[in-house]
């Protein structure tokens, strides 16, 4: 089985080819958010016993390109109070990381490309995943600086809220790809997909035993995490806290009119969301390298098929997206950073340190002292997160004592509470008008 390229087989493309491939990746983003609006739209109506498009084209196909013509051809209309440098700069600052992020996730193998050897890759870089998480850390910028150059209060809420929870999300974010490179060894996107292609064995007590490819099987903690923060990350239901609809109105595009700096917006969510799920098929999901039974073949991971697994396995991701959107509730925005910073963190750590013992111990197998510090700082987490589970218990049984005390003088003034007026209103029976005298 061919492992794939690797770094040294990058930068020798003419710049013809490079342009093809980056002409390439956009053509195939811009086109996956017209088919992904339309899936998303389909989907969801489905789940609801609905229609969804069905008007415009076959299918409601054309319904995406007539929503983007409207909000292109709109009149655009632009608040008096603000910054207008800023409020016209946000929505590309938003947009531009997200198809750069794009540029180091791997389609496939080398393959012929007119004649010329390449492979079905931008680029990469020795440090290509972090290339990625700065890319995701500059888009929040764009959300940022919107709620701050519209000078609208609901927008300030949500650029804020963003920018809180990126971080938080970010963090444990970066944790989840912590135990992929003690796998893999490197932080290359097309190295990572290279160390998919063979799992290996482990030998213990004389016996082996296979381990599987896929990192999301052999680190299956790691990648439900991040299943977790890529929903916080595209700020995605039920994390859609920057926009909360129901409390801040449209969030940080508040003041954006339906006009093409708003399609910007909508056009950064979902190139996001491809990035995110490309992200997931490179470092967890074998790349693009085919699922089992369909590797057994040998020419499954040659040639221009394995592009299709890849897509393969975007649509499925995609789809897993819509599947949550419309199943979920948005949670209250405490409930967010309390998952984020108590929940999410302190896994990843304790994961990453079980890995990383794991790992030393397959150096050194005389080495019970690292093992055992790994069992101590599990155990105590374990201890923190059952202290922290029976505080936040007795905060809601108060808070539902308070209530429920608060309930109680409102409803009976002679218990201390405030007292009611007397309504001397008319009250009705049917036709018959009776007046109900003052008290």
């Amino acid at each position: 089985m061919s492992p794939g390229p690797t770094l040294a087989d990058f930068g020798h493309d003419p710049l013809w080819i490079s342009i093809i491939k980056a002409v390439f990746i956009f053509v195939f983003l811009m086109l996956g958010v017209l088919m992904g609006v339309w899936t998303e739209r389909k989907l969801i109506s489905r789940m609801q016993h609905r229609y969804g498009p069905n008007q415009a084209g076959k299918f409601g196909l054309l319904q995406t390109v007539a929503d983007g013509l409207k909000m292109g051809l709109k009149e655009d209309l632009m608040p008096r109070t603000v910054d207008k440098v800023i409020y016209f700069l946000a929505p590309v600052i938003i947009a531009v990381p997200a198809f750069l992020a794009f540029s180091v996730i791997p389609f496939g193998p080398v393959v012929s490309m007119f004649g010329v050897k390449t492979p079905l890759q931008l680029t990469d870089l020795p440090v290509a995943v972090l290339l990625i998480l700065a890319m995701a850390s500059i888009g929040v910028y764009g959300i940022v600086l919107a709620g701050w150059a519209s000078r609208s209060p609901y927008a300030i809420l949500g650029g804020l809220r963003s920018s809180a929870q990126v971080v938080s999300y970010e963090i444990a974010m970066g944790l989840s790809f912590v135990a992929v490179f003690l796998y893999a060894g490197t932080l290359s996107t097309s190295e990572i997909v290279a160390k998919q292609a063979d799992g290996g064995t482990f030998d213990i007590g004389g016996v082996t035993i296979p381990l599987p490819s896929w990192y999301a099987v052999l680190l299956i903690p790691s990648f439900l995490i991040y299943v977790l923060t890529m929903l916080g990350e595209t700020n995605r239901v039920p994390f859609d806290l920057p926009e909360g609809e129901g409390e801040l109105v449209g969030g940080f595009h508040t003041e954006y009119s339906s006009s093409l700096k708003f399609a910007m917006f909508m056009l950064a969510e979902y190139v996001n969301v491809f990035v995110v799920s490309g992200v997931a098929t490179t470092l967890f999901l074998g790349g693009w390298r085919a699922p089992w039974p369909i590797s057994l073949w040998d020419g499954a991971n040659v040639g221009w098929w394995p592009m299709l697994w890849f897509f393969i396995k975007l649509v499925l991701l995609f789809c897993f997206f819509i599947w949550v959107r419309a199943s979920l509730p948005r949670i209250r925005y405490d409930q967010l950073m309390h998952f984020g910073w108590k929940v999410l963190i302190p896994l990843n750590l304790a994961w990453i340190l079980m890995v990383a013992s794991f790992r030393a111990w397959r150096v050194n197998p005389s080495g019970p002292v690292i093992v055992l510090m790994a069992v101590i700082v599990i155990g105590a987490l374990a201890v923190y997160f059952r202290f922290d589970t029976v505080l936040q218990r007795r905060r809601e049984a108060r808070a539902a004592e308070v209530e429920a005390e608060f309930e109680q003088l409102r409803d009976e003034p002679e218990a201390g509470g405030f007292p009611v007026p007397p309504l001397d209103l008319p009250h009705y029976h049917g036709a018959n008008r009776k007046e109900v005298p003052s008290v």
